[in-house]
């Protein structure tokens, strides 16, 4: 490979031998990698994507370990919530590092081999079927198509230069570079519920079974079947990336952070530090300043209706939520209202499951202080118009708090777009540890809100005359705080930055019409919540068949769902039931995992005394 072959080598068709002989120089770099016998037959030798490496290699070649995926994270318009998604910042602003030596199985050299290799095909040859001539190294194709589904159309190439990133995998951890960008086609085709099926142009093939392979414990078998995960509105399941950072944090980093002149307590506040910073970039804060940690959403909400509340709530003032809120968005303000007299007004839904607007703007008046609000319902799925609730809410002089912790896993979110004043959510909705949430909080009010706890790290001076606290978010963090599951969240980001929330949003979009068309084909199966925009939920009864014991059914299948109410009766009892089955989607879930679901519905429908 020290010496091209000069391209007049390839004035007619490709030498399937000098192919062959490129392949194999290529997997002699690999140690434990071999190259697969091509012969000589066949004209030329297609490259084909692998999956989680983000390289491609010749069919039937054993698939290298995994060190990341390539992917493109594109804006969406058309696609329901994500219409206003702005584009995602530089990953990884920092210079590159510098590029490895090819050989020695450093699998980071798999990009610049495969380029080589690429260039001494003709573009014509190297492309591939489905990939525009003059673009090796970045080959498209279109998004997968919706079998059992009418009217999906064949989706075109997509074309070259899509946005993305791409995992260079360093010696002290993984980073992101950015790949070239390009603007994307609307999509417009719907299934009747409201959910887009058009494939999307120039959104790279989801590979959610490679993806699967990221996630150790989807590996289990349960009952002697293999698991299925359906029960991620729950709590999602963790990449292998994750589990590994948090085990280098314990064996390498763990102390108090902030407190201490030694080499690990600088150590573990750079690594804490740097997750608030991936989670600013991830929700689109403006200053790190605007991140507090928390235990979680619940934690995050109950600490706006104390601070915040506490300060500014008085008797006769107004509290507005809606009809689809989670517990943790009610039960707060609830308390609060009883300790100050304040008074708790409810935005009504439709018989689809979505807010009415102009409903929730009479509610309105000049004693509401703040509305909060879910972005996606737990129970139902509903995407709600946050933005527009926001925009309500300031043109009324109000605050507002949107409820992400089930929109975070699904779709791209941008807190400076929303407008909102705050914004929370919960780690382990978003595959990271559990115990971890953040709040957003805009600066400016964060820095007149009162802290809602006392101790260590929060002050910055204490006499038993006075103390003075520090500055937002530290005023908010007493106490040591979870460091580990922080620096775990932070690597989960990382591993969503790497394949991209707007990739993640349209493959599930794909998929829940997929799932929602399998579901209805079932005798009996009602839908609770069809809203025109849904987000990877789909919450169901069986004529006759009671919840808990659809879910007991499913579980000796391997197939893991919630039954029950969701911590969310209030949304259910609008529709006149008390529990429904819950599936929920995440990344890592593939059309087999919705046939074995619809599958088992339907065997044991015909039963109902088996279910």
């Amino acid at each position: 490979m020290s010496d091209p072959v000069p391209n007049p080598l390839f004035a007619g068709a490709p030498d399937p031998a000098l192919i062959a002989q490129m392949a194999n120089a290529f997997f002699a770099a690999f140690p434990g990698q071999t190259a697969p016998s091509l012969g000589v037959a066949p004209p030329s030798i297609p490259l084909v994507e692998t999956g989680p490496s983000g390289g491609f290699v010749p069919p039937g070649a054993p698939t290298p370990p995994s060190v990341g995926h390539l992917t493109t994270t594109p804006t969406l318009p058309g696609l329901g919530p994500l219409a206003a998604a702005p584009k995602p910042p530089p990953v990884n602003p920092t210079s590159a590092p510098p590029a490895p030596v090819p050989g020695d199985g450093d699998l980071r050299t798999l990009p610049a081999l495969l380029g080589s290799v690429l260039s001494l095909v003709p573009p014509d040859h190297a492309a591939g079927p489905d990939v525009p001539s003059g673009s090796p190294n970045l080959p498209e194709s279109s998004a997968p198509d919706l079998p059992g589904v009418p009217s999906a159309p064949t989706s075109p190439p997509a074309a070259p230069g899509v946005e993305g990133y791409y995992f260079i995998d360093e010696a002290d951890g993984v980073s992101l570079r950015e790949a070239p960008t390009a603007p994307l086609p609307s999509r417009t085709d719907t299934h009747p519920l409201g959910v887009d099926l058009a494939p999307s142009s120039g959104v790279r093939a989801f590979d959610a079974a490679a993806i699967r392979r990221d996630f150790p414990i989807l590996s289990e078998h349960v009952h002697g079947k293999r698991l299925i995960w359906l029960d991620n509105a729950a709590t999602t399941q963790k990449p292998r990336a994750v589990i590994e950072r948090l085990d280098r944090y314990y064996e390498h980093e763990n102390s108090n952070i902030h407190r201490a002149a030694h080499a690990l307590a600088a150590r573990s506040t750079d690594a804490y530090e740097a997750a608030r910073e991936k989670v600013r970039r991830f929700l689109g804060a403006g200053s790190v300043e605007e991140i507090v940690f928390v235990r979680g959403a619940t934690e995050a909400i109950n600490l706006v209706a104390q601070a915040w509340g506490g300060r500014n709530i008085r008797a006769g003032d107004e509290i507005v939520v809606s009809w689809l809120e989670h517990h943790a968005n009610i039960v707060p303000w609830q308390q609060l209202c009883a300790r100050t007299g304040a008074k708790l007004k409810v935005a009504p839904v439709d018989d689809h499951g979505q807010v009415i607007l102009e409903e929730y703007e009479r509610l309105f008046t000049d004693r509401t202080r703040i509305a909060s609000f879910t972005q996606v319902s737990n129970a139902l799925g509903t995407v709600t118009p946050a933005a527009e609730m926001v925009a309500i809410a300031h043109r009324h002089g109000a605050l507002a708090l949107v409820d992400g912790a089930q929109a975070v896993s699904h779709m791209p979110v941008d807190v400076q777009v929303l407008g909102c004043d705050f914004y929370v959510f919960s780690g382990h909705k978003v595959f990271g540890p559990t115990g971890i949430g953040v709040l957003y909080g805009r600066k400016d009010v964060l820095d007149v809100m009162p802290p809602w706890q006392g101790g260590g790290n929060m002050i910055a001076d204490v006499t038993f005359e006075k103390t003075v606290y520090q500055p937002a978010p530290s005023r908010f963090e007493a106490g040591t705080g979870n460091i580990a599951d922080a620096v775990g969240l932070g690597a989960a980001i990382d591993y969503l930055d790497g394949i991209g929330m707007a990739n993640i949003a349209a493959w599930e979009h794909e998929l829940l019409g997929y799932a929602s068309a399998g579901l209805l084909s079932i005798p009996g199966l009602r839908l609770i919540g069809t809203a025109a925009e849904k987000a990877g939920v789909l919450s169901f009864v069986i004529d006759g068949c009671p919840p808990i014991e659809i879910g007991k059914a499913l579980d000796r299948e391997g197939i893991a769902v919630r039954a029950g109410h969701h911590c969310a009766q209030p949304i259910l009892r609008r529709f006149g039931v008390e529990a429904t089955v819950r599936p929920s989607l995440a990344l890592y879930n593939t059309r087999e995992d919705i046939d074995a679901l619809v599958d088992v519905l339907r065997r044991n429908h015909g039963a109902r005394r088996t279910i």
